[in-house]
Order: structure tokens, then sequence, then C-alpha cells
């Protein structure tokens, strides 16, 4: 257990591992909006449900030979789609494990798979440097191509605030803003030096912000009114994977090749804890809204840790 200051206050937080899981390399993972599930996504092809109360495997899918480098959840289907370098996107229910569907969706590997909160469509991001927008109502048909990146698109996710609105990392070193119902971007975003592998949007006093994480070993904060980097979080030493802000705390979680996951202040930007579990890489994160816990996906398996205020104040410990 580690204990940290909560930004310069009489308060501090403290982070329990709650769960650790040895497996081949995790290159993606995903939490189940209302179940106790870890969802992850391995090289050697395969998909696993953790979960996480009862410390044991759920379900498993062998889904191809290739890696799966995204999976996810479409909790309201009960399904998960995955995304994988065959550059097949397939989707199970998770309930009878049937494949429902698989159909080849891009010219080369896919990097991610995401499912819009509302709308019954994925978007899927590829090293063909497109993303693109399925329905699955109208039998998985591609409804928009986006185009405009030059290099590997890695991730996307979505605006909460206007889920109309998403955003994209590629390794063509910058950021860019798109709306679904146009195929080119609204906004770039430059200033990194090297390729992006992440991006999440949050919100503070009011104002919504976008990170990006990069190959160049840093993270940047993006004003979205603006389009301008209002902070650079240095202190990685090696390629950034993911990120994300906290679902409960003022606090932003990156990742990295070198190993770690590091803890910054969201307001003043603050390095405020540095962790390593002995897992290897760390290559993904995820959280979901009302709780406390964040998991992780690493070379050797994958961690959930609880991260929570300790001076009697009330948090969330679901």
């Amino acid at each position: 257990m580690d204990l940290i200051w909560y930004f310069g206050q009489a308060l501090t937080l403290k982070i329990e591992q709650e769960f650790t899981q040895s497996s081949e390399r995790v290159k993606s993972l995903d939490l189940h909006p209302t179940q106790p599930w870890i969802l992850t996504g391995l090289y050697s092809g395969a998909v696993c449900i953790w979960n996480y109360h009862t410390q044991t495997m759920e379900k498993s899918f062998k889904v191809t030979e290739s890696p799966v480098r995204s999976a996810k959840f479409i909790a309201r289907k009960h399904w998960i789609v995955t995304g994988s370098d065959d550059k097949f996107i397939r989707v199970y229910n998770y309930e009878t494990a049937e494949l429902v569907k698989e159909f080849e969706a891009h010219s080369d590997y896919i990097r991610g798979v995401f499912v819009h909160p509302t709308l019954p469509c994925v978007l899927s991001s590829s090293d063909d440097k497109l993303i693109k927008m399925w329905d699955w109502e109208k039998g998985w048909l591609c409804t928009q191509t986006f185009e405009g990146h030059s290099h590997y698109v890695m991730q996307v996710v979505f605006n909460p605030e206007d889920t109309r609105i998403f955003a994209s990392a590629s390794l063509d070193s910058t950021a860019k803003i798109w709306n679904l119902s146009s195929p080119a971007p609204v906004a770039t975003l430059t200033g990194h030096s090297k390729g992006l592998n992440c991006v999440d949007f949050f919100m503070r006093d009011d104002k919504l912000y976008l990170l990006s994480g990069s190959d160049d070993f840093t993270v940047k904060v993006w004003d979205c009114e603006t389009k301008s980097c209002v902070q650079t979080l240095e202190g990685h030493a090696h390629n950034v994977t993911s990120c994300c802000v906290h679902p409960q705390l003022p606090v932003i979680i990156t990742t990295s090749e070198d190993k770690s996951i590091r803890l910054w202040d969201a307001t003043t930007y603050r390095l405020e804890n540095t962790v390593d579990y002995g897992l290897g890489r760390v290559w993904a994160v995820g959280c979901k809204q009302g709780s406390s816990q964040v998991a992780f996906g690493c070379d050797n398996g994958t961690t959930m840790l609880k991260v929570v205020l300790v001076d009697g104040r009330p948090s969330s410990n679901s």
C-alpha cells in the first residue's frame, strides 16, 4: 500500500492493489459497466473475462492466431467486440460464447475498437491510417471512413460532453478532433516530437481538456476550446502507452513502456506518485464511472488498484 499527499492539503490517497492475474501480454482491457469484470485482449490472440471480486476467470475465447490489440464490452447487447492484427473485427456474445459476426475491416493491423456510448456503432482505427465507423443495426455496414492521418492511428476516444465528437492519436505525432458526420478532421493538435499512442478527454472547472501520450515520453494537456497545449507532463523514461483521469478524483493516470504507473495532480499537474508492480511494460488502463478502481494491462498480466481518500470524506469504494 502506498500513501501520497493529496494536492498539498491535509488529505491522503490510499492506493491498494486489489487483484493481480498473470497471463500472456495484455494489449487491451475494458471494465464492464455493471459486472465486476475485466476484459483483456491478449497478444496471443485470446480474450479473457476476469471477475475481480472472486479472482477467477469467467470466460475465455480464442479469437485468432494474431495479437488482439483491442477488445471492448458492448454491454447493452451482451457482446464483446475485438480488433486484431489479421485485420478482422469479431463480435461475440459473452453469455453464450457464440460468434455473432466477423469481417475484414481494414487493410492492415487494427489498433483499436471503440464503442459509441449511445449509438449502435463502433469506431475502428488501423495501421492503414484510417478510422472507420460500423453500424451494427445495418449489418455492420461501414457508414463513414475518416481520413487525415499520415501514419498508424493508435486510439480513438469520444468527447463525454458531446458524443458526436471524438479525438484520435496517431504515430504521425498529432491528435485530431473529428465530427461523426464528416470524413475530414475539424482540428489538428501538434506539439509532440514523436508519435502519439493515446488520448483521453476530461473535465475540469467546467472546461474540456484532452490528454495525449507520446513516444517522446511526455503527456500533453490540451485546452479543447483554444486547441492549445497548457501543460506537458514529463517524467516517464520510455514511450507513454495509455492515459486517463481517475473517475472519482482529480488525478491523471499515465502508463509507459518504462514499466511504471504514474499519478499526477490534475489541477497543478504535479507528479504525485510512481508505482511499479513488477509486471513489465504497462500497455493499457481501464476505469469506469462511479468506481474507485483502475485496471492495468501489462506484459505479464493484469492488476487492479483502488484509489480512495482516507481522511473520512465520502468516496466510492465500489
